[in-house]
Formats: structure tokens, sequence, C-alpha cells
């Protein structure tokens, strides 16, 4: 079933909030990156990092890895155009790094109304290799088009604590932290050599079929194919059989909820929120569709 482009459009317009209708518009040609920057503009603090509930289930105006995360999304999505924001980004989140060169899963959240326990009750003080590989999987893409990022001394730290983290990672990793980790290798394939062993090593817990339950998620969230390896070609699809990754573009696809919208399958924590997260997977879901020659 191909995706109505129309309708999505038409749910973006009625229920997305502004940037990730300006990020629709880039998708389609109907906008421009200027517009995409200016809109996230509103996320960010003086220290050069992103709050304000950028990440939709951390309502907290603080920066955040979190919403450094979505923050580089953004400027990935803006290929075309640098912006000394990502080479600031990069300053603030140098400083928010611990010792050992990971980032915290959150930092201290004084202002927890709407956000998720989880990010409200994170350890400050422990690196996590989860929020890490995520926010330095995506700063490995802006580093394809930005000088600053690329040879930014924080993306070098990151991607080595996590690389160390991958070698250490115990028998039984959570989906979502083995999710980042595969991310996070097949971005840095290009500048690290280690990259084709580790994916092996992280092939032993990644089952045929993509399919990896979220403990503490809700009944039906898994993390699946897709989200390994969203994009035809990389090193990550070498996990799966061709057929796989095929029915999943189809389920993709198939997904499209009668109001245009994609649905997502976990709990969001703030009526906001819930509305904020289908906004970005709807443009998420039409980005890989596109990328996979399906649009």
């Amino acid at each position: 079933m191909p995706a109505d482009l129309s309708a999505a459009a038409d749910f973006t317009a009625t229920h997305a909030r502004l940037l990730d209708r300006r990020r629709f518009d880039l998708l389609f040609g109907a906008g421009t990156a200027a517009a995409v920057l200016a809109a996230v503009e509103a996320y960010r603090n003086p220290d050069g990092g992103y709050g304000w509930g950028l990440e939709p289930d951390l309502r907290s105006r603080t920066s955040q890895p979190g919403g450094a995360l979505h923050a580089l999304e953004v400027f990935a999505d803006t290929a075309a155009v640098t912006t000394s924001r990502a080479g600031e980004l990069c300053d603030w989140l140098d400083a928010a790094t611990l010792p050992d060169g990971g980032l915290p899963f959150a930092l201290p959240v004084p202002d927890p109304a709407g956000c998720a326990p989880f990010w409200a009750s994170a350890d400050p003080t422990a690196s996590s290799l989860q929020i890490t590989a995520a926010v330095a999987a995506v700063a490995h893409r802006v580093a394809e088009h930005d000088p600053a990022v690329a040879d930014h001394p924080w993306l070098a730290r990151a991607t080595a604590f996590c690389l160390a983290a991958v070698r250490d990672l115990g028998e039984d990793p959570h989906a979502l932290e083995l999710a980042f980790a595969v991310r996070l290798l097949d971005a840095a394939c290009a500048t690290r050599p280690e990259v084709p062993e580790l994916l092996d090593r992280l092939r032993v817990h990644v089952p045929a079929d993509g399919l990896v339950h979220v403990a503490g998620g809700a009944d039906e969230e898994y993390v699946r194919p897709l989200d390994f390896a969203p994009s035809p070609g990389s090193p990550a699809r070498e996990l799966f059989a061709p057929d796989v990754v095929d029915r999943e573009l189809e389920r993709l696809a198939a997904q499209q909820q009668d109001d245009g919208g994609w649905p997502v399958d976990f709990v969001s924590y703030s009526p906001a929120a819930a509305l904020e997260w289908r906004g970005r997977r709807t443009v998420e879901a039409l980005g890989i569709l596109r990328d996979n020659g399906l649009l």
C-alpha cells in the first residue's frame, strides 16, 4: 500500500508542531532549510544546548542530551545548509560529557512537570551508552557535511566511549541500547575501521526477524529492523535478510492511519507529547520510505 502524501500533509497541518511541519515541507521540496533551522531555534538555550520539550517526553526547559539528539536530527535534515549552531551544540555536549567520554542519560531536571520518570530520575553522574550512541550517531550524519562537527573533539570522545562500551556489552543488552549501538556503528563506519568486527559482535543479540522487545515498555513495543538499519546500503542492513527489510518497509507504509499520520507504539507522558511524537514519527516514516525508494 503506497503512502498517501496528501493525507500526511493534512495530518501534519492539523496536529504536528511547527518544527515537524517545516521538516515535512523540506522533505518534499516545499520548504527551506532556513525555515527548519528557524523553527528549532525556539528550543535553544543560551548555553548552546536544547530543551523546552524538543524531546517530547522531556518537557523541561533545561538543556539535555535528549534535546541535543533531536536538534542534531534537524541539522542532519538540513544538510545542504550548515549552521554554526551545530558546532556550538558540540561545545555544549563536550561540557556535559562525563570524564569517561559518555553522556549521562539526563542532567538534573528541576522542572519535571510532564516529564517521563525515566528522564526525571536519571542519574546525572553515570554515563549511558544508549543516549551517547544515539546522539553521536546523528552527529556523525551531520559531520558528513559539517567540518565543525567532524573535527570536534567531543565527537571523537563520544565515539571512543561507545566503541569501548560495545566491546564490553553484556549478554542481555536492553533493546534500545542495542539499537542505538548499531546505529552508532553504522554511522561511524566511514571513519572507524573496527566497525565491521563490532557489528559482528552485536549480531548475536539481533534475531533474524529483527524484533527485540523493549523491556519496561508497552506490551507491543519492539525495536524493529528499520530501527536498527533505516538506510539502504548501510553496513547494518547486513544484519537482516533482504526479505525481512522488504516486509518491514511494507508494514511501515501500511501503518499510516485514517487521519494521515503514523502511530507510535510507546506510552507518552502528556497529551502534548502524544501528538508531538506522532508528528515526528510521520515525518520520520515518510523519510524512510522515500530513502528506500517507496515514495
